[in-house]
């Protein structure tokens, strides 16, 4: 799996194989009432296992679903019937919202074989593919052993550090009203704005539906940005989600993000000793 995406057509064909799990990666914002685990018990890829990010996090953060330690995500995934070896493909109910976020967490832990279903668990039920329904049947559990990859998480000294260096292009994912400080945040007491000399291009931007737009299109949203693709970049965003959308445009475009920024604007926006400016921003 050198390719972060895999068909569903794929996906069908390997579904018995051995050493593949499926991982339903569905999560949604509050505001789109939708229950991610309710739509898994409705109809789910046969075989499928649950990894939910707002339960496999760091337990003892204010913050929305950041990075569990490795230990509880080894432990986590282990239960899953996920090993070193194992092949991961992950879906979501949206198409393209949340797995790229999943996959970045296996990734930053080590795990290296895992794709994403392209056009999610939409363009599988679209196709008439096999669904099941009911709780989660994990197939026998696995010993996995992390290999934490720190340089790919940034925290906030880190991205102080950039802002003051230039060292890093920061590129928010935030929708451009939010990135001007213009709408409203859709977590509360959080402040309006965006970080100094940040670029905005908003996830929507890279998306066709519940795909990927293809590499020309990207490369236009990201340069219309003001982004210069050959120079290091950071993703951010609302809470870690959707900088994980453009860290994988990114890689499919061969330029591959630095890092992602794990507390977002819901750490940033929160912090009143981080600064922050509002309006469109520059461009590079």
């Amino acid at each position: 799996m050198s390719e972060p995406f895999v068909s569903t057509a794929w996906l069908e064909e390997h579904l018995s194989d051995p050493d593949l799990v499926v991982v339903d990666g569905s999560w949604y914002l509050p505001t789109l009432n939708r229950d991610p685990q309710a739509e898994y018990l409705a109809g789910h890829i046969p075989g499928a296992v649950r990894f939910d990010i707002d339960k496999v996090k760091d337990q003892a953060s204010s913050l929305p679903h950041m990075l569990p330690s490795p230990e509880d995500f080894a432990a986590a995934v282990g239960v899953l019937g996920i090993g070193n070896t194992t092949q991961v493909v992950i879906y979501d109910g949206a198409g393209l919202r949340s797995a790229p976020r999943v996959r970045w967490t296996f990734r930053v832990f080590g795990v290296r074989n895992v794709a994403i279903l392209e056009g999610g668990f939409p363009a599988w039920k679209a196709e008439g593919r096999p669904i099941e329904t009911g709780e989660e049947r994990p197939r026998k559990p696995q010993v996995f052993t992390p290999h934490f990859v720190k340089s790919a998480v940034a925290d906030s000294g880190r991205i102080l550090e950039l802002l003051k260096s230039g060292e890093a292009q920061i590129v928010d994912a935030r929708p451009a009203d939010r990135f001007r400080g213009e709408g409203t945040e859709p977590r509360l007491g959080l402040r309006k704005g965006h970080m100094p000399g940040s670029l905005n291009v908003p996830f929507e931007e890279v998306l066709d539906g519940g795909r990927l737009k293809d590499a020309a299109s990207l490369r236009q949203a990201f340069q219309h940005a003001g982004v210069d693709l050959d120079r290091p970049i950071v993703t951010s965003c609302g809470s870690g989600v959707t900088a994980a959308i453009l860290a994988l445009a990114l890689e499919t475009l061969g330029r591959p993000a630095q890092s992602l920024y794990d507390g977002s604007w819901s750490e940033w926006g929160a912090r009143e000793d981080l600064p922050i400016e509002t309006g469109p921003g520059r461009k590079a």
